[in-house]
């Protein structure tokens, strides 16, 4: 028998665990598109884990990149968080045109709050699923679904560098001018993002509020463990500061 070590640090997905140098998760609906989706990223040159098919108990297998999730790194640099940037565009622009070859059963967790969609995203490109060690990778796609450039780079920009309701707004905004230079944002883009990431952090804590009101695990328990009042702080903290934001990313 292959020994079994289960993974934490996940909220949303029970039953991961890595056997040697691999990751077994569960396999869903959307697995094989999102599978696909990962080798079309792979294939324009980006490092993503790579999809290994599925085991004998219906996993799915992926490759186990080892490192410390950014989470938990020190306080990451604004060369670095421009670093994520350029990694945030680059997959992006690999993901851009892309359709899966069967019907994807795509589950958006928080779909954008236009109509209009521009792309597949990975739909959660934050610290707790960039892994921090000889290479720098995203793990964690099986959110991936039909999405905008400006709804997945609010999230991210908010979560690398707006997390922290505690932070001096003077000292978070260089980071996050860091992370949107490095990403390469137009004008456009840049004038959209502070109502973006407002938008963003209020759909996360509904998200929450309304799977505990109906029961709808695993977010409910999230809502009363913590999640809730901290998405409820971020979001305010990102809304009451959303013309310093909105000054820090004027060129």
């Amino acid at each position: 028998m292959e020994h079994e070590e289960p993974l934490d640090g996940g909220n949303a997905t029970a039953g991961v665990v890595r056997i040697g140098t691999t990751v077994r998760k569960p396999w869903e609906l959307a697995t094989p598109a999102t599978h696909e989706l990962m080798e079309a990223v792979a294939a324009a040159g980006i490092d993503v884990p790579r999809p290994l098919g599925q085991d004998a108990q219906g996993r799915q297998i992926l490759e186990f990149v080892p490192g410390t999730p950014a989470l938990h790194a020190p306080t990451l640099t604004l060369g670095e968080l421009a670093r994520v940037g350029r990694m945030i565009r680059a997959i992006h622009d690999a993901c851009e045109g892309f359709s899966p070859s069967r019907e994807p059963g795509w589950e958006p967790l928080i779909p954008p709050p236009c109509s209009e969609t521009d792309l597949i995203c990975h739909g959660d490109l934050t610290p707790w699923n960039l892994l921090i060690g000889e290479r720098w990778v995203f793990i964690d796609w099986d959110g991936a679904a039909p999405s905008t450039r400006l709804w997945d780079l609010a999230y991210s920009a908010q979560s690398f560098t707006l997390n922290d309701a505690a932070e001096n707004p003077s000292s978070a905004a260089p980071r996050l001018a860091a992370l949107v230079d490095g990403y390469g944002a137009d004008a456009a883009l840049r004038a959209a993002l502070p109502k973006a990431m407002t938008e963003r952090t209020e759909a996360m804590y509904e998200l929450l509020r309304r799977s505990h009101a109906e029961n709808r695990e695993p977010w409910g328990s999230m809502f009363t463990s913590g999640h809730g009042a901290h998405w409820r702080t971020v979001a305010d903290h990102v809304t009451r500061h959303s013309e310093v934001w909105s000054q820090a990313l004027r060129h």
